[in-house]
């Protein structure tokens, strides 16, 4: 399993699903704290190999692009826009992974089946994000192009990870270090600073083991090993799971439209994935 690349990214998925009900238990808490410190937490996942940290600068600087710069552009989009319609474009970076894979991983090409199931898939994360109901506004722009800036940078960072230099995955325990001290560094500048209670402690504990840092360790491992065309697919799941999560925890409820979502979700991952498969068969003979 270790060096199989969808159940690693599958993992991720399944951890990132439960971001929304965790953070749920900490939204009376500021964001960058919130982020700030599950990061550190997370980094300490692969304390114990730390001199496994030391990666060239140019890594370095990339994982801080892809952890710091991601959640930074994110929250100040739900700064400047309505937070349903920013969080649907940053669904876009899985639609992104599957469509940027032929600039950032030569060798890739795009089939016809790839793009139907990416837009099947961003029209069924929608769906689940919006609840059907979405309503863009000219006045929101800024934000709306901060979340699709958010976007860009997960997908291009995710694609990147396969282009660079070899380097152990316990190197993402420094990026985690890294990017958590600057979104502490952003909550010092930005936010009222903050008085979390014992549960919220813990809760912050949770994050940082699993959805904001464990998942990262599985996500880099799973983009450096498998095709990003069939992970991107794969990644529209993540709403519709969290949404079966929250609904599960008593925290949200489906709507007439998630059938219809669900569909569009799994039918577009799995054109998203068979042509791999396929192709993947053809090569073996």
């Amino acid at each position: 399993m270790l060096n199989n690349p969808m159940p690693l990214a599958l993992g991720a998925i399944l951890l990132w699903a439960s971001l929304a009900t965790l953070g749920a238990l900490t939204r009376t808490l500021p964001p960058f704290f919130v982020v700030g410190v599950s990061l550190c937490v997370g980094s300490l996942l692969s304390a114990h190999r730390i001199r496994d940290w030391k990666v060239p600068p140019l890594t370095l600087l990339t994982g801080i692009y892809g952890l710091f710069g991601y959640h930074f552009l994110l929250f100040f989009a739900f700064r400047q826009a309505p937070a349903l319609e920013a969080n649907l474009l940053n669904y876009l970076w899985p639609l992104l992974i599957v469509m940027l894979s032929p600039l950032l991983r030569p060798g890739t090409r795009l089939t016809r089946r790839h793009i139907i199931g990416g837009v099947m898939g961003f029209i069924g994360a929608g769906l689940i994000v919006t609840g059907g109901k979405l309503a863009l506004s000219q006045q929101y722009l800024t934000g709306y192009l901060l979340a699709i800036s958010a976007a860009m940078v997960w997908s291009t960072f995710s694609l990147l990870l396969g282009r660079l230099p070899a380097f152990s995955g316990s190197a993402m325990g420094g990026f985690c270090l890294a990017s958590g001290l600057l979104s502490l560094l952003c909550h010092a500048l930005f936010e009222s600073p903050a008085h979390p209670s014992a549960s919220q402690w813990a809760t912050l504990a949770l994050l940082g083991l699993g959805p904001m840092g464990g998942a990262f360790f599985l996500w880099e491992r799973a983009l450096r090993l498998g095709d990003p065309r069939q992970i991107g697919s794969l990644s529209y799941s993540t709403p519709l799971l969290s949404t079966l999560l929250l609904s599960a925890s008593g925290q949200g409820q489906l709507n007439s439209l998630a059938a219809v979502a669900i569909l569009l979700i799994l039918g577009g991952a799995l054109l998203g994935t068979l042509p791999g498969r396929r192709h993947a068969q053809t090569q073996a003979t």
